[in-house]
């Protein structure tokens, strides 16, 4: 049985209702889902021995309308989808590991990347470097239909804000896609680690191998600067308007933009 999503993508896609898995609908191209599971992201984790569930989190990269797959390549961009058990992870949310996007040969950049929560609440958390000093730190709450993007070279992940509820989200990633784990690693995860608190709220610990820095939170919001639209589904986005969302697979379009960006 198929489950609608509570924002709707712009194509066919619905997830299953019983596994952690996407179903295509007519004239949708996509692979089978690959399982992150627990142990893959465990050096990451505030207690790498916790119990949750496990996969955590499967991820289709590269999906989209069949007629769109020619200009989608040509145009090195790829749409993934993502959908998050529910549950915790010891005292922690479900979340991923924590990344930076590696070199695109294409472009010489470190690729941004456009999150569209479709379902669940979602905590896009983003700091701007994984050394010593982790440079800025922002959490951002985004819901159904919400977008967050992460400016090129930030280490990044993506929470599981409410327990009882699978999330799924859309993005927009550059087609050589790569992802860097090795300084998130020696860190042993982000700069801050979310945590449920006595009530099920989220609270905020700072990770000691880090310089002491400080954590903005707020919710999502529009990027003018950017020029995306926001009224319509990012898929749906780059139907009308391909050229809206090439700064992803070319950073160097928005080039000013990026140094005093705020996701």
């Amino acid at each position: 049985m198929s489950v609608r999503l509570e924002f709707d993508p712009g194509i066919p896609l619905t997830v299953s209702g019983e596994e952690l898995a996407f179903e295509y609908g007519d004239g949708v191209f996509g692979p089978e889902p690959e399982m992150r599971r627990l142990d893959a992201i465990r050096a990451s984790l505030r207690d790498p021995l916790c119990s949750g569930p496990d996969p955590v989190y499967a991820i289709a990269m590269d999906i989209g309308r069949e007629v769109d797959r020619q200009d989608l390549e040509r145009r090195m961009l790829l749409f993934g989808a993502v959908i998050y058990a529910h549950g915790a992870l010891g005292e922690e949310p479900v979340r991923s590991q924590g990344h930076i996007h590696a070199i695109a040969p294409h472009s010489g950049w470190s690729p941004p990347e456009i999150f569209e929560i479709w379902n669940g609440t979602a905590i896009v958390y983003a700091q701007e470097r994984a050394e010593d000093d982790p440079g800025r730190c922002i959490a951002i709450s985004a819901r159904p239909g919400e977008r967050v993007v992460v400016p090129p070279g930030w280490a990044h992940c993506v929470i599981n804000a409410d327990r009882n509820t699978r999330m799924a989200f859309g993005a927009w990633c550059d087609r050589q896609y790569g992802f860097d784990y090795a300084q998130v690693r020696a860190h042993k995860g982000l700069a801050w680690f979310p945590i449920y608190n006595s009530v099920g709220g989220i609270e905020w610990v700072p990770n000691p191998a880090y310089h002491p820095a400080h954590l903005e939170q707020r919710g999502a919001r529009a990027y003018p600067e950017l020029e995306l639209d926001g009224t319509v589904s990012l898929y749906c986005e780059f139907i009308q308007n391909p050229e809206a969302v090439m700064f992803v697979s070319e950073p160097q379009r928005a080039a000013n933009v990026w140094p005093d960006f705020k996701p």
